[in-house]
């Protein structure tokens, strides 16, 4: 008898599954990724029954077993090596079942949720997620408090921040120009203001950042700029003195993963302590940006037989390592392989978000899908909803939720003003008291947005433009 299997019987009939890595995949709610990869459940009865068998699973065994070998992924190696077991103990006597019990218990409070962190792998998160109601990973989420900084503090409680992302599909510095001031004026921009560079080369991330730079410091706004290049063009763009403030990676779940975006966790070291050099930060130093998003590791071929989400989890063990100021899923991204639909599309967000903030990251998530996905802006305006109802850190703000370089479909400007006045929240208290002071909100206790283009920000204006603009 192979004593690594787990068996389950519903209804008379006998489920087996050989190990943990299957285990996991089969209790996974439906997504084409999964089924892409063929390591979906079959059936329903088959993906209940293996739920049914991870919520009698001991938590203690995710520090016995493990998905992907120790000895060839350093992915797995930084999970087991740097698990806090003092952090754990609280739990180490809980199954996965009683897990989820207990996190939605009001033992669970915000403090003993980050007296955890440390003991929670990845793995954990992942599979008390997949037995969870999207109610669940709401509530949950929303205990965990999770606050970083560096021009400004980013995820207090009643707040919500946005990242300006004012891409253009030419680099055109005008056009760049227009969508920040765009941005700024809607009250967007506190995350950060973060440029995905159609031309990434060392380059052309200097002369991004020094136009970020330029505006910045020239305006005193309390943000932090980035422009999401390679990590080792922004090594290089250090070296070559530029005013970085952030260090931007996509991040995966394996080693391999990682590899195939060009890096490893040695590399990452090296960019985080030479931004750490630069001293930019005003009210804090955490100077890393990651993004992750379910199905990078699958597009990969490097996911090892382990399900999307699991892996997607396993990408935070990663980000937690090097103490970011901002990470975020874009959920969406990759397609309908990956997430077929609205529906997957929605589920997978509140999972990553879950995943991420139970891991004690400053969770965001691009809210978005591709033009050949099975959803829709209705879809994203509820995904947006209950993701800010669950304490999501931020979320992207795109002119007309369209980014016209990267093609595809996220959050608007003014779809952050929707979620801040129906939530009652408000963006990171120094931008706040920047954009009173700049007379783009009022100063009343209400978040709103004055009627008419601010005569403090005529400057700004001009400068952002040009003479002619």
């Amino acid at each position: 008898m192979d004593d690594t299997a787990f068996r389950q019987v519903i209804g008379g009939r006998s489920y087996r599954f050989r190990d943990l890595a299957t285990l996991l995949a089969k209790a996974t709610p439906a997504r084409s990724g999964d089924q892409l990869a063929g390591i979906a459940a079959a059936t329903a009865e088959e993906r209940v029954a293996a739920q049914m068998t991870l919520a009698e699973l001991p938590l203690s065994r995710f520090l016995d077993d493990v998905v992907v070998p120790y000895e060839d992924d350093e992915v797995t190696r930084l999970i087991i090596d740097e698990h806090d077991a003092a952090a754990f103990a609280p739990i180490a006597h809980l199954t996965v079942g009683e897990f989820r019990d207990w996190l939605l218990s009001d033992l669970a409070s915000s403090d003993a949720l980050a007296s955890l962190r440390a003991g929670i792998t990845p793995e954990m998160a992942a599979a008390v997620s997949k037995i969870m109601r999207n109610q669940d990973l709401i509530l949950v989420a929303r205990k965990c408090q999770v606050t970083t900084a560096f021009r400004n503090t980013i995820g207090l409680p009643g707040h919500l921040s946005t990242r300006l992302q004012p891409n253009h599909p030419t680099d055109d510095a005008t056009g760049i120009a227009a969508s920040i001031l765009d941005g700024l004026l809607y009250a967007n921009g506190d995350a950060v203001i973060g440029i995905n560079p159609a031309t990434d080369n060392v380059a052309q991330t200097c002369r991004l950042l020094d136009m970020m730079n330029d505006v910045i410091a020239h305006y005193a706004i309390p943000t932090q700029s980035c422009v999401l290049t390679h990590v080792t063009n922004t090594i290089e763009a250090i070296e070559q003195g530029a005013p970085v403030d952030l260090v931007f990676q996509s991040i995966g779940g394996t080693q391999a993963t990682n590899e195939s975006f060009g890096f490893n966790l040695a590399t990452l070291a090296e960019a985080r302590d030479a931004a750490l050099s630069l001293r930019r930060g005003t009210v804090g130093n955490q100077v890393m940006y990651f993004e992750t998003g379910q199905g990078s590791a699958l597009s990969a071929d490097a996911h090892h037989g382990v399900d999307q989400q699991t892996c997607e989890a396993r990408a935070y063990a990663v980000a937690r390592k090097f103490d970011p100021l901002l990470v975020n899923s874009v959920v969406g991204f990759i397609g309908p392989e990956y997430l077929f639909d609205g529906r997957q599309i929605t589920r997978a967000g509140l999972e990553d978000h879950f995943c991420g903030k139970l891991l004690g990251l400053p969770m965001g998530c691009d809210v978005c899908y591709t033009n050949h996905a099975d959803a829709d802006q209705n879809d994203m305006d509820n995904l947006l909803t209950l993701l800010c109802v669950a304490g999501c850190t931020y979320v992207m703000g795109i002119p007309g939720s369209d980014d016209i370089m990267l093609n595809y479909q996220t959050t608007s400007f003014h779809d952050a003003l929707y979620v801040r006045e129906v939530l009652g929240l408000r963006p990171a208290p120094e931008f706040d008291v920047w954009l009173q002071n700049m007379e783009i909100i009022g100063r009343e206790s209400s978040f709103k947005l004055r009627a008419a283009l601010p005569g403090a920000f005529a400057g700004p204006v001009r400068h952002l433009l040009g003479s002619d603009g």
